[in-house]
């Protein structure tokens, strides 16, 4: 039977060019001269950590993370932006998660946008992944489309495709 796998996952190179780039990008920005940026990326947990002068610098560097990350291939919901930036002596810091791996209650929200379709497929939570069989690829292909329109607040890749 045919099936493949929905995940949602960050390549960790990319993300360690994409942060690179961002560096690179903002020690030659004139609006950000002589003034104290840090951008570090934990590789272990995912998390990269920003550190600015002021909220408005704060805010361009998340500019600048989004549309580099998205130029190399990431998508702009692999970053949670949901805490906030909080001072720190003479500097913003702000921590910002990345998501990598599909939560419970993410692959149970796209399990039921599945199902409630009325696609002739059966979609299994294994781990962190989703596993979609069906009888023809034509159901699989229709629940990729179903996935793409939907907005489920994570990116998802399409992977192992078996017929």
């Amino acid at each position: 039977m045919p099936s493949f796998d929905i995940a949602s996952k960050v390549d960790l190179q990319t993300l360690d060019n994409a942060m690179n780039t961002v560096k690179k990008e903002i020690q030659i920005r004139f609006d950000f001269r002589d003034s104290h940026v840090s951008i570090e990326l934990n590789k272990k947990d995912f998390i990269v950590m920003v550190e600015v002068e002021s909220d408005m610098k704060m805010k361009q560097v998340i500019d600048v993370i989004i549309s580099r990350s998205m130029k190399q291939g990431i998508d702009a919901n692999a970053f949670d932006f949901s805490k906030d930036a909080y001072p720190s002596g003479k500097v913003v810091k702000k921590e910002i998660s990345v998501k990598n791996g599909l939560k419970q209650d993410d692959a149970k929200k796209i399990v039921k946008a599945i199902k409630d379709s009325g696609l002739k497929v059966q979609a299994a939570i294994m781990d962190n992944t989703i596993r979609v069989t069906a009888k023809k690829i034509d159901d699989l292909q229709d629940v990729i489309a179903l996935c793409r329109n939907g907005n489920f607040g994570v990116p998802l890749q399409y992977e192992n495709m078996k017929s």
